[in-house]
């Protein structure tokens, strides 16, 4: 499939019907999780493109290209405002933020376990093991809040237990920055992907920068805090990713191009029909989209779309499945690692002066006060151990205990956390 060769609608059609833009929502009962995590991915792509789309309009003073900036973003905002509300009214604000970090945890793990570029893959696996672990803390807030068991809502796809504790994820900033891909040397797969993840995490880190502020209770508003500055820093990692190189309409070019592959994905994997005559709706859209956005590079730019995207047949398409395998892989061997400016490092072979021990006890201070250190401390103290659902044992043998939160993995030196 090359959508660069498919006839695009105008774009005026692209536009809607406010009443189209509002009606269907699935039942949270019935739909099938990866139904749910596929629509989180699609607004927080939509979203992307959105922000990119408003950021590159404040930097150029070209009114013509201004307006057609606007243009291109106005059908974006349409598409952006109904994937919102096909997520129902029923659902809660944690049994949302399940499906948030399910998605974090399958998406980030299956395009780690197909990305070639090795140094793209470690950066994915790092920041894998650490949803996986906001997964278990809000998974142990619902059930000690609500009753409720994360296992429901995930469909028995994804494992809930411990990863790299959420306590050990501070890290400086100048560790979240990485090195850019090459446009023109790597793969149009890891192009994709680096766009893919970026907009996926700044999605749940707008989604919990937000809610922190609304939660209902004075630990979950904690929790919530806490953990929408490790999405901050995730988003710093993958964002630092993307080539800076390439100048506003190539980029834009590949946003829409990203959209096109996922929307394209997303319609052939999708199991519920009215989705699917949405996400085939919005590929329809993204294929103008695209072609308008080709346009403007030539017109602006003067360059041909082949000069960003010169093969442009999609990849292998991008299809949601368990990863409990992949994951369990990459948490044995890589739990205790931690960022080391550009690299990754065993938290051993750390100088006891590197910055992220002293930035770890500017903002954590005492264990006690930290929320995703303290929800699981709760839960084992009302409940007598930590909610889980996990098939077999942990592969670390570290964070197997039920009944005791360890906020040493990754965090403190093995030598120090024998003493």
């Amino acid at each position: 499939m090359n959508p660069f060769e498919l006839k695009p609608m105008e774009m005026e059609n692209c536009f809607k019907e406010r009443k189209d833009l509002y009606g269907y929502s699935y039942d949270k009962y019935s739909a099938d999780p990866y139904s749910k995590l596929r629509i989180i991915l699609m607004n927080g792509t939509e979203f992307e493109e959105v922000y990119f789309g408003h950021n590159a309009m404040r930097n150029e003073a070209r009114g013509d290209l201004r307006r057609d900036l606007a243009l291109l973003r106005r059908s974006e905002q349409m598409q952006q405002k109904q994937i919102a509300c096909l997520k129902p009214i029923s659902e809660s604000v944690l049994e949302n933020t399940i499906a948030y970090e399910q998605l974090a945890v399958d998406l980030t793990a299956l395009m780690a376990s197909r990305e070639q570029n090795l140094y793209v893959k470690h950066c994915l696996d790092f920041a894998l093991l650490e949803d996986f672990d906001h997964l278990y803390r809000y998974a142990d807030l619902m059930n000690m809040e609500t009753g409720e068991k994360a296992e429901d809502l995930v469909g028995g796809y994804t494992e809930i237990m411990p990863g790299r504790p959420t306590i050990a994820e501070h890290r400086h900033p100048y560790d979240d920055v990485k090195r850019p891909i090459s446009a023109k040397q790597d793969s149009l797969l890891t192009k994709l992907q680096v766009n893919i993840i970026t907009a996926a995490e700044q999605q749940t880190m707008n989604y919990y920068m937000n809610q922190c502020g609304f939660y209902k209770s004075d630990l979950g508003r904690r929790l919530y805090q806490e953990i929408a500055m490790i999405e901050e820093q995730h988003v710093s990692q993958y964002g630092s990713l993307i080539d800076p190189v390439c100048s506003p309409l190539e980029k834009l070019l590949m946003h829409e191009y990203t959209e096109a592959y996922l929307y394209y994905s997303a319609y052939e994997t999708e199991t519920d029909a009215k989705l699917k005559r949405v996400w085939e709706e919005f590929f329809e859209q993204e294929v103008a989209h695209l072609h308008f956005a080709a346009e403007l590079l030539k017109k602006y730019d003067g360059k041909e779309y082949q000069e960003v995207i010169p093969k442009a047949d999609f990849p292998e398409l991008l299809a949601l499945s368990e990863q409990k395998e992949y994951v369990r892989g990459v948490l044995k061997n890589t739990v205790n690692e931690t960022a080391m400016r550009e690299d990754f490092s065993r938290l051993d072979a750390l100088s006891d002066t590197f910055d992220f021990f002293s930035y770890q006890k500017r903002v954590n201070g005492n264990d006690a006060g930290i929320a995703s250190h303290e929800v699981i401390e709760k839960h084992i103290k009302e409940l007598g151990e930590d909610y889980r659902y996990q098939l077999k044992e942990h592969p670390v043998s570290e964070l197997r205990k039920r009944d005791e939160d360890n906020v040493r993995v990754g965090r403190v030196k093995s030598k120090v956390a024998a003493k």
